[in-house]
């Protein structure tokens, strides 16, 4: 890979090997793989993926979604330093805004969690959304796959925060928190219903100072919406609870609720159902994105598309004519 060299069947099987010894480079390298759009690497990313197939799904994973300036990744970072304290291996999948010049990330969650990303025992991964929706990377299920099967027992995937990401994060990891900031004002009452609906554990960040008593009204008033808005309780009641991830304060208790609902969901089998729901929407995702990228690959299709966005922008072809003859140009009817 190195180089914009090929890669050869024997170098999979040693990239595995050293993913599965743990070792460091060799995950970042295989996590560069997987996120690579050539052709050849996708070719050598499924096939590494298929060698490491047997050594994942041995992790619990946690999607942590907020706006922007809710201290995600001072949460994360105060998170994983309590979970490594405990024993754990700590991967975290920072999924980062794109900029739009180079693709690449622009946030930097790396240098943003320096205590962490030094522990020998954590593992963080910036990553470059790349426009996706949501601005869940369209590779972070597969960068899962890969830091479970090098060892790491709990998987954190952190999202930009904003548009779809909730509902991005939520299909992707077994348990979805959701990050509040004290003091947010009305700004939040529009999205209320939607992330009751989606949240399995909601946190209250900052509850520390001047803002603990408007962090304590917060929790107040999500755990009332709770009740209003989300349907008769199965297995698990989503929580709300408060924290100041800077003082470190209320910490152990969020982590305790992760290791509540992750009981629980093991115990009942819906968490394995939610990962095999999962797994089937993500193998309809690749299909709808292969399909597109064969699209923009292929000659004739290629040719015809100027022709009919023009015909179905003039009103002359319907948008469902114009791709039923889009489709019949790669033989698809």
């Amino acid at each position: 890979m190195e180089g914009g060299s090929a890669i050869k069947d024997g170098d999979t099987r040693r990239l595995a090997d050293g993913v599965r010894a743990g070792e460091r480079r060799a995950l970042a390298r295989a996590i560069t793989l997987i996120e690579s759009s050539r052709a050849d690497h996708r070719a050598a990313a499924e096939a590494l993926l298929a060698e490491l197939l047997a050594d994942t799904a041995k992790s619990f994973r946690l999607g942590i979604s907020g706006v922007p300036g809710v201290g995600k990744s001072t949460f994360i970072e105060a998170a994983g330093l309590h979970a490594v304290g405990l024993g754990h291996r700590v991967a975290v999948l920072a999924v980062d805004p794109s900029s739009p010049r180079t693709g690449g990330s622009i946030l930097g969650d790396k240098t943003r969690m320096e205590e962490l990303s030094r522990h020998p025992d954590a593992f963080i991964r910036p990553s470059p959304s790349g426009g996706t929706l949501g601005g869940v990377a369209r590779r972070t299920r597969e960068a899962m796959l890969i830091a479970e099967a090098a060892g790491f027992d709990m998987i954190i995937v952190e999202t930009v925060g904003v548009g779809q990401s909730e509902t991005a994060v939520a299909e992707l990891t077994d348990m979805f928190l959701l990050l509040l900031a004290p003091g947010a004002g009305d700004d939040l009452q529009g999205i209320k219903k939607g992330i009751v609906e989606l949240a399995d554990l909601i946190v209250v960040n900052k509850a520390d100072g001047d803002l603990l008593p408007a962090a304590e009204r917060a929790r107040r008033d999500y755990a009332a919406a709770l009740h209003l808005l989300r349907p008769p309780p199965g297995d698990w009641q989503p929580k709300v609870m408060t924290c100041s991830s800077l003082a470190g304060e209320g910490i152990a208790e969020v982590w305790a609720a992760t290791g509540e609902f992750r009981a629980t969901g093991e115990a009942s089998g819906r968490l394995a159902r939610r990962r095999a729901d999962q797994a089937a929407r993500c193998m309809w995702d690749e299909v709808t994105d292969s399909l597109l990228a064969e699209v923009r690959g292929n000659a004739a299709a290629r040719a015809a598309i100027g022709a009919l966005e023009d015909a179905v922008r003039l009103g002359e072809l319907s948008p469902a004519a114009a791709a039923r003859s889009i489709l019949e140009k790669l033989g698809i009817t």
